[in-house]
């Protein structure tokens, strides 16, 4: 729960949202303000990236940490390009964390590397193949979801016959099953 006065998760998300829509009409207003608006736009997120920026340059440790992971601040930091966690390390950690969910349905998967944008995850697993581009879908999202700037998320050169790919429901990645048990 956020501190009083603070915006939770989906409260971000629906100001994000409607910052959007906004954008967009101020982008197709007809008349000479809309120029102006733009560059009033462009001119104070400009000013907010640097004082972002002098925030970050007297963060460390466990502050510098708490903020680069923080998913809204993450976000900010790339758009200003002072993200201070290669985008190679943060499409690591994404992967890292959907590890354990696709090993517990016999599979894998890794960060092969990141190339000209792109992140080559290895994927290995067993089973029907009807859900691999689930699998791969979940994949893709977590790692834009860490690192924004990449342009894409494409399986590893030479993956494509590393076994059948396996069922895993995408919604196994983020929910937990409930334990089944055999009361009579």
């Amino acid at each position: 729960m956020p501190e009083a006065g603070r915006l939770d998760g989906a409260a971000v998300a629906e100001r994000l949202s409607r910052l959007d829509g906004l954008l967009e009409q101020v982008q197709g207003a007809p008349g000479p303000m809309t120029g102006a608006a733009i560059e009033a736009v462009q001119a104070l997120t400009e000013v907010y990236g640097e004082a972002l920026a002098r925030v970050l340059d007297g963060a460390e440790g466990p502050v510098l940490e708490r903020m680069a992971g923080d998913e809204l601040i993450g976000h900010l930091l790339v758009l200003h390009g002072i993200h201070p966690e290669p985008p190679e390390r943060r499409a690591a950690r994404a992967v890292e964390a959907l590890r354990p969910a696709v090993r517990e349905r016999g599979g894998d998967i890794e960060l092969d590397g990141v190339e000209s944008g792109v992140a080559r995850v290895r994927v290995t697993a067993k089973g029907c193949g009807t859900s691999s581009a689930a699998l791969e879908d979940a994949v893709r999202e977590a790692v834009l979801a860490l690192a924004p700037e990449l342009t894409g998320v494409e399986r590893a050169p030479g993956d494509e016959g590393r076994g059948a790919p396996a069922f895993v429901p995408v919604e196994s990645l983020t929910v937990r099953p409930a334990p089944t048990g055999g009361r009579s």
